[in-house]
């Protein structure tokens, strides 16, 4: 099973996520879940990178079970709402996939 964990700030903005786990929906390279939460996690981490200039601190396993993303601290304010607006969509669409693959995928809030 995938966990997402989703860590936010005292105003409920978030402060970093991790994804640990296998989905272990389907073989090696036909997993869906794995698929996509893979897709919607890095696409959010280069669109921070590409649209917003910021790069997130990154810890990530090479086989591809583990990845933690943590904000900076030094962002201007508008810069650190469009990265805000970026990782809320990330989490839309990851509880998207876990609504539809519960027994695959778990979402965690802090």
């Amino acid at each position: 099973m995938i966990t997402v964990k989703v860590v936010r700030e005292s105003d409920n903005n978030i402060r970093s996520f991790e994804m640990s786990g296998h989905a272990n929906s389907g073989p090696h390279g036909q997993d869906i879940v794995c698929a996509g939460a893979s897709a919607v996690s890095f696409g959010t981490v280069n669109a921070i990178d590409t649209l917003c200039n910021v790069q997130l601190e990154v810890d990530m396993d090479n086989d591809g079970g583990f990845l933690r993303c943590t904000v900076p601290t030094d962002l201007d304010v508008q810069t650190y709402e469009k990265v805000q607006l970026l990782l809320e969509a990330m989490v839309v669409s990851l509880t998207s996939i876990a609504e539809q693959y519960a027994k695959h995928i778990k979402i965690r809030e802090t």
